[in-house]
């Protein structure tokens, strides 16, 4: 009987967390959908190009290329190809690394760092307004758990 119980509660456990993934990527999805939609409407741009533009503000000496893809975790082509159109908007500026001569560092213009403090801040905003229901403490609880939760998909291996 041991046996059975133990595999109701397994069962139970397996399918709650089964439960909060669904909930997880169905809000996750939502809001991904609000920021594009935003991004596209009020500034005729796009979330891979503010991750892009976040990465370098976030790096104001710049990043190699293959930095950048790194920070965000996509592939080389997909950053040079974003890359390429900031540069050609005056956003992002491509600087020769002193003694490499093949190798450039991609880093915000000041007028890049200017557009992009103003997605920024209401980027912030719509996050702020599509979390108003949870608590300053209840975000940082959800936080440092999903945070603890990575760490320990990393530490076994998994990709978080």
């Amino acid at each position: 009987m041991s046996g059975q119980l133990d595999l109701t509660r397994s069962t139970v456990a397996s399918k709650a967390r089964l439960r909060l993934w669904l909930r997880l990527l169905g809000v996750t999805r939502k809001i991904e959908a609000e920021l594009r939609d935003k991004l596209r409407r009020e500034h005729d741009t796009t979330l891979p190009r503010f991750d892009v533009m976040s990465a370098l503000h976030r790096h104001p000496d710049g990043l190699r290329m293959s930095e950048l893809s790194g920070v965000l975790k996509v592939s080389n082509g997909n950053v040079t190809g974003i890359v390429d159109r900031l540069a050609e908007e005056g956003l992002v500026e491509r600087v020769a690394v002193p003694g490499d001569r093949r190798a450039m560092v991609a880093r915000l213009t000041a007028q890049g760092h200017t557009v992009f403090a103003g997605q920024a801040a209401e980027h912030e905003e719509l996050i702020d307004r599509l979390f108003a229901e949870i608590s300053a403490e209840e975000a940082k609880q959800f936080s440092t758990r999903l945070k603890e939760l990575a760490g320990a998909l990393e530490a076994r291996g998994d990709k978080p």
